[in-house]
């Protein structure tokens, strides 16, 4: 287990077993940590996989250590996310401000999963204009967007579109297992 400190934040980055059931109305998620403990909450469909996993596939890709992911290896529970972004200061209609340091990353890795999340439900875009895009979402988050090479858009399509087409094949029951280290 290795650590990593972010204005004041420590967050512990363990191997962990991500567990996605496929349901109708809804999906069902069941985190195992390193330590031991687990996790089981449950997420509305929205789209055409799992947010969830749309967001593996990035964080992994770009070692986004302090994710959405990174945070629920640290011990945070999935459910508790959006308070802690929403406390930190997460901009927004109401709040346009500067968020704190530790959740940059989570907004980032957020931003850049709608960006391929709308890439799966209409035709990828050129390079730039997925760069664009994130860009204009970062700015709207008060955020930088991390570089993002072309290798690395390949990579995460790749991945997330060999998972779209056995989640698309599964049947309702069937659970998908993800390793995230």
């Amino acid at each position: 287990m290795c650590a990593l400190v972010i204005d004041n934040v420590r967050l512990y980055f363990n191997h962990m077993i991500i567990s996605i059931t496929k349901g109708s109305d809804r999906d069902w998620i069941k985190i195992e940590r390193e330590d031991g403990s687990v996790v089981e909450t449950t997420f509305p469909k929205k789209g055409i996989i799992p947010h969830d996993a749309v967001h593996f596939h990035v964080e992994r890709e770009l070692a986004m250590r302090a994710g959405f992911w990174g945070h629920v290896a640290g011990g945070t529970h999935p459910e508790d996310i959006q308070h802690i972004v929403k406390q930190a200061g997460h901009a927004s209609s109401v709040r346009a401000a500067t968020p704190d340091a530790h959740i940059v990353e989570l907004l980032q890795a957020e931003r850049l999963v709608e960006c391929f999340e709308a890439d799966m439900w209409s035709e990828p875009s050129d390079y730039q204009t997925l760069r664009n895009v994130f860009s204009a979402a970062c700015q709207s988050s008060h955020i930088d967007p991390p570089e993002l090479s072309d290798d690395q858009i390949d990579t995460i399509r790749s991945s997330i579109s060999a998972f779209a087409k056995q989640w698309i094949a599964a049947e309702i029951g069937e659970t998908f297992q993800l390793h995230w280290s």
